[in-house]
Formats: C-alpha cells, structure tokens, sequence
C-alpha cells in the first residue's frame, strides 16, 4: 500500500479513523492525502475537547493553541503530551505527540488546498467549542442534564462537525477530479452536507447513554417536552417506549439525510469508480445501522447498537462489486 502522508501518520491514522478508514482507503490518489489529513487535525481536537485532562477553560485554551498553530499564527507548537498520556485508545496519545508532523504536512499541498483544510478545521473547531461550552462536563450535583435548545440547534452543530466535511471532500472532488456546471456545484454541495449530517445524526441517535454520562443530550429540549420528557428521563432504559415515536422522528430525518447522500453519489461521474466506491460504504453502513437502532433500546448502555466486523467486511465486498455498475449501486444503496 502507498504511502499516504508518511508512514508513522499513516499508522495513526488507521489506529483512529476506525470504520472511516475503510473510506479514506478506497478514495483517488488525486484527494485522498488532503481529505486524511483534514480527517487527523480534526481528530486531533476532538481528542483534545474530549479529553479528561485539565478543566474546561484548560481545553478551551488547548483547542486555540491548537488552531493557531495550525493556521500558522503560532511557530511554537503546543505541548500536548501530559494530555497525550491520558488518552485511552494508544494512536490519539501518539496523535497528540505527532502535532507538528502534522500540521507540517499543510505544506506539502497547494495554497488552495491547504486554505481550504483549514476552513473547514475551523468550522469543525467552532462546533467543538460550541459543544464544550454547552456541556462543560458531567451531569450537575443534582442530576440535571441540560440538552440542546431544538432542532436549529442541533441542524447547526451537524453541520459544524460533519456537513462542512462533505462541503470539504466535494470542494477537492472538483478541484481535482471532474467538473461540473455552476448548477450542479449548488446541487452537490447541498446533498454533500446533508451527507455528513447523516453520519453525525447516527453518531448521535447510537450514543445517547454515552453522551447522558459524559452531562451532553443531542436531543432537543423543545422536542423533548412536546413528549413529557426530559434529558434525564433518557437515562432509564425502561423509558424507551415513550421515547420511541421522537426518536423514530430522528431516525426518519436521518433516512432522509441519506436519500440526499444516494442523490450525491449518483451525481458523481461513472468513470470516478473510488469516489463513488468510498461514499457508497458508509451510507449502507449507516443505513443499516439505522434498521437496528430502529429495533433495539438505545437507552440501555450495556447494549451498544452496532453493525458488526464481519457484516462490515461483507459491505465492503458488496461495494466493490457493485460499483462498476450503475444500476447494481443503486439496488445495493437503495436495499441497504
């Protein structure tokens, strides 16, 4: 296999990018450095918000470090490896010791391409930011959880952290791979978010007992009480009767955020066979993912929704013989 950045950022970035790797793997040599090195910075801060190290204003400050020095506007890089050392998963420690191999990387592309990473860094950043000051950290002494407002809300912070992603990887499809009309820029653009808000919405819909103990709810207040609930009625696995026709709600929004990525993946040239390979494996991931949190408890920790490793390996296979064919794409995304 080629390298993609270098060979020790090549391993940490399988060590994290987990299923999302599969994609990365399969994308044209023309963007698939610039969409894996966005995908490690943005890792980065993740990890650096998400981390349990310090307090809250102690991750605010190391996210702006971070972005600063990302952005050129600090030579010093910041120290990251007390935090480093706190890191659960082995390749986030050694992403946040690998900052300045990283972020030396930016130079290894073009000024467009390397404005356009850290654009969407930055708005990728400003939903992390968002995200901490919203939910500082566990749940208050007395047990409250204070979720989102309503659905602008959350459609903003989907946006922030995943559709500006599909924006991202559509700005270098056409800068580097095909060409399309003014009009049909519009119409892969508005799919392209819509995309990566449907991987974010299963994120979220998969992880609410996660998110209730680290003090966060995705789940809007205003939704929220138009059933009687509340962000810590969602605690109780025996509430999810109640909380079943809202969740569907959101299961029925993220469908159809996907019949938006099915559009996008049909608008993209036949001839671009692993582009279209590296989207067609995560919507009939989530699609499928979507089927089972429909038919489980999502409120019950101990039973974490997931599609498995050998279903997993056999998507894959599935892609990689459907995908020279248009008609056989469309079945496998459409029955997924």
């Amino acid at each position: 296999m080629s390298t993609i950045l270098s060979p020790k950022l090549d391993s940490i970035l399988e060590g994290t990018s987990r299923s999302f790797y599969l994609s990365l793997n399969q994308l044209p040599s023309g963007i698939k450095g610039q969409v894996s090195l966005l995908y490690l910075l943005a890792r980065t801060s993740d990890t650096i918000a998400d981390s349990g190290q310090g307090t809250l204003e102690d991750r605010l400050e190391a996210l702006e470090e971070f972005d600063q020095y990302a952005r050129g506007n600090s030579s010093e890089a910041p120290d990251f490896s007390i935090m480093a050392e706190t890191q659960d998963i082995a390749a986030e420690g050694e992403l946040l010791r690998s900052v300045p191999e990283a972020v030396g990387s930016l130079s290894g592309f073009s000024d467009s391409d390397r404005h356009n990473i850290l654009h969407c860094l930055g708005i990728i950043i400003s939903g992390q930011t968002l995200d901490l000051r919203r939910f500082p950290g566990e749940p208050s002494t007395n047990g409250k959880i204070e979720p989102l407002s309503d659905d602008d809300e959350l459609d903003d912070y989907a946006y922030r952290v995943a559709g500006s992603v599909g924006e991202f990887w559509t700005r270098m499809s056409l800068d580097h791979l095909f060409k399309a009309s003014e009009s049909e820029e519009g119409h892969l653009f508005d799919r392209a978010v819509r995309f990566g808000k449907s991987l974010q919405m299963i994120n979220i819909l998969r992880d609410i007992p996660a998110d209730l103990s680290a003090g966060r709810c995705y789940i809007p207040r205003k939704s929220l009480e138009e059933h009687g609930l509340s962000a810590s009625d969602l605690t109780e696995p025996g509430n999810m009767p109640r909380f079943k026709p809202l969740y569907d709600r959101y299961l029925d929004l993220t469908e159809s955020h996907f019949d938006a990525a099915i559009d996008y993946i049909g608008m993209l040239p036949h001839s671009q066979f692993r582009l279209r390979g590296s989207c067609m494996l995560p919507v009939v991931i989530g699609k499928r993912t979507v089927k089972l949190l429909r038919n489980g408890n999502v409120l019950d920790p101990s039973n974490r929704i997931k599609i498995g490793r050998a279903d997993v390996e056999g998507v894959v296979k599935s892609v990689v013989m459907a995908v020279p064919f248009p008609g056989r794409s469309k079945r496998l995304l459409e029955d997924a």
